[in-house]
């Protein structure tokens, strides 16, 4: 089946909805615990808090966090043909200017980008541009692309403020708990048990909001990235590398010898099976060789300079992981 202008339009209208309820929900439980700690008072102050929050989420720089990544400026006279394309795809995402490009010094094969559409920056890894070819590498530039034209990292950040938020009260609820224990086995004082249950759970289901906002977010871009680049064959092609070659070394440590039981309500992203299924979804729409990089061209891979990185991916004093 494939998906016209008016389905791709109903997905992203319900890719949107879907993104306000989870938010909402999030704010709700963290209204709640408001609500259950300072009553009436607390609740109209942390939905104070939370519009405030809405109204003037900070966004960290994007030079710092590339600094955090210990990730290094790429100079257009060193990947030329790489600052075109990112060019022309955010040209086409109508950004006023392109984002940045960074590389971060890890055999990973991963993307991300930080910021705003107004200053945005994309950290690409010394594996990822090794390993992927440039119809791939469109694929997961336009992605990463959508993500800063859509304000996708405003909306996660928001999303994190809020679950952080709810993970602190609920600490904070539960050693008040604690304190009065003596107090509530002496039957001097009595609590609901909808209450406690509540202190309890409402980070776990305030983090799982947040997860299935994120995947929510992440088939939004593939389908905008693909109508970027008007091959959904290079961000699909590019997807399953990146799980063959990452999803091998992750089990190789973990779980030698066998797949990565991962529940699907615990994953950041969709499977890729399924985000590869909407993608070729999307062919008979926007038709053959209507690509940045067309069938009957597929480009070689970067001549990125320096040794390749080897080292295993580990944690960093910064606390990221790449």
């Amino acid at each position: 089946m494939s998906i016209d202008r008016v389905t791709w339009l109903e997905n992203a209208w319900r890719n949107r909805l879907q993104s306000l309820l989870l938010l909402a929900v999030m704010g709700a439980f963290l209204a709640a615990l408001g609500w259950l700690l300072w009553g009436g008072q607390g609740l109209w102050m942390l939905l104070g808090m939370g519009a405030v929050a809405v109204a003037f989420n900070p966004s960290i720089s994007p030079a710092l966090v590339m600094r955090l990544y210990g990730a290094r400026p790429i100079p257009e006279h060193e990947l030329p043909e790489l600052h075109r394309l990112v060019a022309q795809l955010a040209g086409r995402a109508g950004l006023a200017r392109p984002p940045s490009l960074y590389l971060v010094p890890s055999g990973m094969l991963n993307a991300f980008a930080v910021g705003t559409p107004e200053e945005a920056s994309l950290g690409l890894t010394d594996g990822l541009l090794r390993q992927l070819n440039l119809r791939e590498l469109a694929g997961v530039l336009a992605h990463e692309i959508s993500h800063v034209r859509n304000r996708d990292l405003w909306v996660m950040g928001l999303a994190d403020l809020f679950s952080r938020a709810t993970s602190m009260l609920s600490w904070f609820g539960q050693f008040l708990l604690l304190l009065n224990l003596p107090l509530l086995m002496m039957g001097g004082v009595t609590i609901s048990w909808s209450a406690i249950l509540l202190l309890v759970f409402a980070p776990t289901l305030s983090a799982l909001a947040q997860l299935a906002l994120s995947r929510t977010r992440e088939f939004d871009a593939d389908l905008n990235g693909a109508r970027l680049t008007g091959d959904p064959d290079g961000l699909a092609s590019a997807l399953l590398k990146i799980e063959r070659v990452q999803g091998s070394w992750l089990e190789r440590v973990f779980l030698p010898g066998r797949r990565i039981p991962e529940p699907s309500l615990l994953r950041t992203h969709p499977e890729t099976s399924e985000r590869v299924a909407r993608l070729m979804a999307l062919k008979a729409d926007l038709g053959q060789g209507a690509g940045l990089y067309p069938e009957d061209r597929v480009p070689q891979r970067l001549a990125v300079s320096g040794a390749p990185v080897t080292r295993r991916p580990g944690w960093h004093l910064s606390g990221l992981w790449h």
